[in-house]
């Protein structure tokens, strides 16, 4: 396309730099952090019910392996059926966002090793486990024990 003057006026896309390969997402085989946090999460709380993939997929009429991708981030999760989890799950969808870090903040060895260790299958049964227990005072003699077998391994580590 020529302007008034005869120069030759170049689109804005040849003028653009070209940009920087996406570190995650489509096409990388790296899924983005975002996914993969509210995954954990969607994970997270239905270990908490106690429920199971299976259970979770029929509630939704996906399959496990859906479920299972969802979780591990593989997987986006459309904002229809994030809603739809939320409502089954019993949680406000802000729920599955709680606690997502800036991805730029650093965080400490010792913090991502206490995250880590609160999303293990068996922390989260524990903790679902502890709170079955409908006896306040039964429930704070069973964290009592616990206190002091922890004790006893800390005394012989240190």
């Amino acid at each position: 396309m020529r302007e008034r003057n005869g120069a030759l006026k170049r689109s804005s896309a040849q003028l653009e730099e070209p940009k920087p390969a996406p570190r995650y997402g489509r096409g990388t085989g790296v899924p983005n952090p975002i996914d993969v946090h509210v995954g954990a999460r969607i994970r997270m709380r239905r270990l908490l019910l106690g429920m199971n993939q299976e259970t979770l997929a029929n509630a939704l009429g996906l399959t496990f392996q859906q479920v299972q991708k969802y979780e591990g981030g593989a997987n986006r999760v459309s904002a229809s059926r994030l809603s739809a989890m939320a409502e089954i799950l019993g949680v406000p969808i802000s729920y599955f966002f709680g606690d997502l870090q800036q991805e730029d903040a650093d965080l400490s060895p010792e913090d991502k090793q206490w995250r880590e260790q609160l999303q293990r299958p068996e922390t989260i049964e524990f903790i679902r486990l502890y709170y079955a227990i409908s006896d306040q005072k039964v429930r704070h003699q069973f964290l009592e024990m616990a206190k002091t077998v922890a004790a006893t391994f800390e005394a012989k580590a240190g």
